[in-house]
Formats: structure tokens, sequence, C-alpha cells
């Protein structure tokens, strides 16, 4: 299909693309400047033409469930960091509710050079096929290509496809998923752009990725026989290319951010040369006690320092080149390296691998045990061609591991197969099993957590002839909704435990409100506080995902002057913040504070929880909880490796001397601890409703909506829940 050429305005293109697969057709349809102006764009966009698309029966593995991609208005503007973001959005297979993941790279920009705010996929192929969409000829085919198991091969067959066109490399963006997209529930998709500047044997320029890796949109992609989805497009020219209100003014606020970043990362967290991986030294901490251990049993380690951001920095990543995920972002924290495979098809084979994240390197590094950063980049690798998301898969090692500690998992349930902590080829063999469906172990584990826990539950009653476990193993099977826990430990942040419980409504990730560092550093030292964190953190967050930006040079680049804002949650980083809301408005030419700006993404918080709602009725707020394991010691012994900390807590909360407690009997100690913690958060979650203009059932009241301009755009079924449910 060709189709004409559209000038961006204010960071529109006010068009979608949309991709019948089962029907082999391509449409363009207009963003109608009533949903553009109310939704914003990224995740927000992508939530109401999936809310357009789908019902209360549409299942996640149905040709209907669409897969949508929306980058947002400010995203692929280079003279700004971190503009680099676009949102994967489709009802997850792994939670059954509404999945979001955010990506870098090239793609959701080219996106927009090609003519598009967003590209929404429905129907199923009838063979492998290759979505095409050519910005420089102006045209959308789609190709058969067929399905391959492993994403790096794949990745060459496509750039080789093109390069044989007479194209280049550096307009080449697209994204693929692997044969473990098929084996799981929690498929990744790879975003491949090209780094033209890090050098390779000799020569300059390597194809990198990043990933959308929760929530499973990877086995969408997968079940729809998307092999990969290409743009092809170019940088925009001219005096104003990207159709701003006021260009002068987004120039000045993206120097101003670039400043801070030279002048701030090198003094804090040296991103440019850690990545994010730093951020383990600081959990870590003994105070803080937040680095998840052996599935989330201990909070420290005497090793950690191993697998820290200065052990990759200095002995693994290549430093050479920008490391950046897109062009005028100087934070320069997409680190990467190379490694030698010592397992699977490729073993012996050198390979350059693209992280490890934080969350990468602390699941498969502290979280299982294991304190070898190589091993940590070679399971990185593997799930990136195996398709498959790396905290997920972690964290369901983890509960692996530990239910073999505890003998809830023998060898015996196993095929003679076990799990254990620090066990590093195991783990390997235990990726590529899951990748390919070996095992029946590792068949159930590609069906999620819960599935898991089912059939090892199912399996220790057979075997012992007790009673199922299923309660005890929830414990610490560490999910919400489905969804594996990202890589925080929450004892001492009952902030960070809400946003997992309730403020993430896509399960336990940290996307939406990471109140953890912050809680820990003494932002939130009310209980009114953490409450008002709740909502005012999540405005900033999943806006940025709404305006195509990438949240790092906010929030992990304090800007000085932020001290200087009296009156305000320093924490929050208004400084920066003011700088984004010049970048907003001089894009859009509004006139908005930051505050105003990022309230508006209460919009498509509400209309993730109306979603929700139209899957879990009811029992929504039911899905509002943590395990045990996220909130306190789940045994005696856990209690004593922190009595200190504990003893304390439970003295303030009962008001008793702290040596009347010590004195107290462990079991009991811990059982009143527990008790106080989850009438805590319970109580937080509570408040947090009732902030949201929700009932005490978690569900969001027609005045609520109504309220906000959400009613209108709602469909007929989604009233008529809410009206019954809110009642």
């Amino acid at each position: 299909m060709n189709y004409t050429s559209s000038a961006l305005r204010h960071g529109y293109t006010n068009r979608i693309l949309s991709v019948d697969l089962t029907a082999g057709s391509v449409a363009v349809l207009p963003l109608e400047p009533r949903v553009r102006d109310f939704f914003i764009g990224g995740r927000g966009l992508g939530l109401y033409l999936l809310h357009e698309r789908i019902t209360a029966e549409t299942r996640a593995d149905a040709p209907e469930n669409p897969l949508i991609f929306s980058p947002g208005p400010l995203g692929g503007i280079p003279q700004f960091p971190g503009t680099s973001k676009c949102m994967a959005i489709a009802l997850s297979p792994l939670t059954e509710i509404p999945g979001v993941s955010n990506f870098g790279g090239y793609f959701g920009a080219y996106l927009k050079y090609a003519g598009f705010d967003a590209l929404a996929v429905t129907g199923l192929a009838a063979e492998g096929t290759m979505i095409v969409i050519d910005g420089f000829r102006r045209e959308v085919t789609l190709r058969p290509l067929p399905v391959a198991d492993e994403v790096f091969p794949l990745e060459q067959a496509v750039v080789e496809q093109f390069l044989s066109e007479g194209r280049e490399k550096k307009d080449i963006a697209f994204l693929t998923t692997g044969i473990g997209a098929d084996r799981t529930a929690f498929g990744c998709i790879n975003s491949h752009y090209y780094d033209a500047v890090k050098p390779v044997d000799g020569v300059k320029g390597l194809f990198r990725t990043k990933q959308a890796g929760r929530t499973g949109l990877g086995s969408v992609m997968r079940a729809k026989k998307i092999t990969a989805i290409v743009v092809l497009a170019a940088f925009p020219r001219g005096d104003n290319p990207y159709g701003a209100a006021d260009w002068e003014r987004v120039k000045q606020a993206g120097a101003a951010l670039h400043k801070v970043v030279k002048d701030v990362d090198p003094q804090a967290l040296q991103m440019h040369l850690k990545g994010s991986a730093g951020l383990i030294s600081f959990m870590n901490k003994e105070e803080y006690q937040s680095l998840p251990v052996h599935n989330y049993q201990h909070g420290s380690h005497p090793q950690a320092g191993q697998i820290c951001g200065k052990t990759y920095a200095e002995r693994l990543f290549d430093h050479r080149g920008m490391d950046g995920c897109f062009p005028g972002c100087n934070l320069r924290c997409t680190k990467g390296g190379w490694v030698m495979l010592t397992s699977g098809g490729h073993c012996g084979r050198r390979v350059w691998v693209d992280g490890p994240e934080y969350e990468t390197a602390a699941g498969f590094g502290s979280n299982l045990g294991m304190w070898h950063p190589e091993f940590i980049m070679e399971a990185n690798w593997h799930c990136d061609n195996y398709g498959i998301d790396t905290i997920t898969t972690a964290v369901m090692m983890a509960f692996l591991m530990e239910c073999y500690q505890r003998g809830y998992l023998t060898p015996e349930d196993a095929d003679g197969f076990a799990l254990v902590w620090g066990d590093e080829q195991a783990a390997l063999q235990f990726i590529h099993d899951l990748a390919h469906g070996r095992t029946e172990l590792a068949r159930r584990a590609g069906r999620g957590m819960e599935a898991l826990l089912s059939w090892i539950a199912e399996a220790y009653a057979k075997r012992t002839g007790l009673p199922d476990p299923a309660d005890e193993l929830s414990r610490f099977a560490m999910q919400t909704k489905g969804l594996p826990f990202s890589l925080y430990r929450t004892h001492r942040s009952l902030s960070m435990q809400a946003s997992y419980a309730a403020a993430s409504d896509i399960g336990a990730h940290h996307a939406a409100a990471w109140l953890v560092k912050v809680d820990l550093l003494g932002a939130f030292p009310t209980f009114d506080d953490k409450a008002r964190a709740l909502i005012t953190y999540p405005r900033v967050r999943l806006g940025n995902d709404n305006l195509g930006l990438c949240k790092l040079p906010w929030v992990d680049v304090f800007n000085p002057d932020s001290m200087k804002r009296g009156g305000q949650d320093v924490y929050i980083n208004p400084a920066s913040q003011e700088l984004y809301a010049d970048f907003y408005n001089g894009m859009l030419g509004t006139s908005l504070s930051w505050q105003e700006i990022f309230a508006r993404t209460d919009r498509d918080i509400n209309l993730q929880r109306v979603l929700n709602v139209l899957a879990f009725g009811d029992k929504t707020a039911g899905h509002d909880w943590i395990p045990d394991r996220a909130i306190g010691p789940t045994d005696d012994a856990l209690y004593d490796e922190e009595k200190e900390y504990n003893d304390r807590q439970l003295a303030a909360a009962l008001e008793k001397p702290l040596a009347a407690v010590a004195a107290m009997d462990t079991a009991a100690k811990r059982t009143l601890l527990m008790q106080h913690r989850k009438e805590e958060l319970a109580k937080l979650i509570s408040v947090y409703y009732r902030e949201r203009g929700w009932t005490n059932r978690g569900i969001p009241t027609r005045e609520t909506l109504e309220q906000l301009g959400l009613w209108d755009f709602l469909s007929a079924e989604a009233r008529r829940r809410i009206a019954a449910l809110a009642a």
C-alpha cells in the first residue's frame, strides 16, 4: 500500500497505521484531535487503541488482540536527552490484562518519521510475515519471511536483505523475537538499531538491541506469525523539522538538561560508565537491605561487589563510542561488552551483549546466588537471542531454587534435574530448556509463575502424600497479577510494597512508581507522604511513557537547582521537571506547569484500571496484594538475620520498650511484625484507592471518570461494568 507524506506538526503526524494480518490489508487511519489531545500518545494512546479493539471476552491469544506500538509526541527529537522510548501494548498472555512495555532504540522515532503516531496490528498471518514500513517510498508491504528460532541470526538475515536492496544500515530499525516467545507466555520483543560509532574488529558499526521485555508481548508477536517489523526512515531536516510551536524553546530546554547530565552524572551515579548496573551497590547497602538475594530472602550479600557496576565498568563494558540508544542523549547508559559463551548451540563463540541492566544483573546475579558477571552477561544474551524476558525468567528460576532448597521440588519431580543456588551451568541449561520447551518443568515454567506453582504443589502432594502446599508456596512466589517482581526487596519500603501491589496495574513492575530508592533516602517520612507519592510519582513516570521519553535523565541525574525549590518534593527533581515542561510547551504550544502536564496521566491510569476491571470484575481488589516475602520475614531465621531493625520497628508498633521486645520469642515477634506490616500495607492501599477516587474495592467511580473526562471515551460494555461494580 502506498500513502502520502505527512509533515510533523507539534510532534504528531496525526495518523495511525492499521495492519490486519488475517485479511492481508493495510489502512491509514486519522488520529482524531479529540483522542490525540486527551490521551497524548505513547502508553495512553496505546491503551485507548487497545480498549477500542477488545471486549471483556477477548483473550491474549485471540487474533483480535491488537499489538500496538506508540512512541509519543516528544519521542525521536534528538535536541533533548532521552527521547528514544516507544511503548508496546497488548493483552498480556502472562496476566490476561493489558500488558505494557517500553523500549528504546530507533524504532519509535523512525515510525514517526515514516508518518505514523502509532501502529496497530491485528489478525493472524498464514505464514511468517515481515511488515515493512518504508518512509522513503511511502509504502507499507507485507512480505513472507520464515519464522526463525533465534533472534541474532534473524537480525543478520533482515539486515542483509535490505542491504541487498541498496539500503543503508543507518536507515533500518526493526523488531524481532525468537523461539522462546513461542514456548513461553513471557516472550520479549527485541528493538534493533544501528550504532554507527561502536568499534568492532577494527571497523565502526554494530547493530544493537533494546527490549520490550515485560508482560509477554513478544509472545503476542510470535502468535501472530510476525517475523519482523521493519521501518526504513531518515531524520527530518529543516529549520523546525519536528513541527515545534517554539523550536528555540525546545532547543534551549534540551541544552539545559544536557548540561545537567554532563555536570552531574560523572560526580554521581556515573551511568556513562556503569549503566544502570551501578544501582546494585546502593541496594546492597547494609542499612537498606534491598538487593534481592536467594529469591528475596535476604537483602544484601558480601559478594555483591563482584557483580556491581564498578566491576562491569572496569572489566567488561566496552566504553568506545557514544553508548546512547538514541542520538542526542549524553547520559550514555546503554552499556555492553563481549563475552565467550559456555553453553548452548553457540558454545565457544564470542558475542556482543547489550547489558546487563540493573534488573538483569540482580536477577541472574544476587537473586540466584551467582557472583560471576560473565555468567550474567551470557544469560542475558541467551534470553535476548531466544526472545524471553530476563526479569521473568530470572525470578521464576529463583522461585524454583527455593522450592528445591525447601524440599517442595526434587530431582525426582523434574527428570533428574535440579536448580541450586550458585549452579551456573544448571541455570544456563534451564534457559535453553525453557526456550525450547524440552522438559515438563520447562513447559510448566513457560506458562508463568502461577501455573508453575500449581504444578509443583501437585507434584509435592502426590510424592509425599501431604496436603497441597500451594498456600505456603505462594508466600515466596514473587508475583502480582501473574507478573513476576522486578528486582527490589521491599521489606524496608512500605511505599514500594504498595506500588507493586496496587499502583502498578500491569503487575509487579517498577515502571509506574519506582519509590524504593527515594523512600530509603527518607523522602516519605510519614504515612501521608507515602500515600501522596503513590499518586504523584506515577503521574511523572507513566507521563514520560506517554510522551516518548526515557526516565533516566530525570530520575537518575539529580539537578542541584532542585534544592532551591522550596515547598516542593525535592526528590521528584522539580528543577529538571521544569525543563521537561519547557520541552513540552515548546513542542505543543501550550503553557502548562510540569504538575499540570503530568496530572493528565491520571486519564490513562484510570483507563488501565477500567480495563483491569473488565478482566477481574468484583475480584479486582483481590489482585492488589503482594506475597508475604515482599512484606517481611517468612520464617524465624530470616527475622533474626535483621533482628535489630525488626525489633525496633515492632517496639514502635507495639509502643513497648525495645528491651522488652528483644526478650520475646522470635516466632511471636515475627507473627506480630508481619501482622503490623500487612495492616499498614492494607491501610495504604485503602488510602490510595480513596485518593484515586475509587471504591474500597478498587473500582473507579463514574463520578471520577466523568471528572477526568474519560467516561465519554469508554465503550458501552465498560460503562455498564463500572456502573454495576462501583454502585
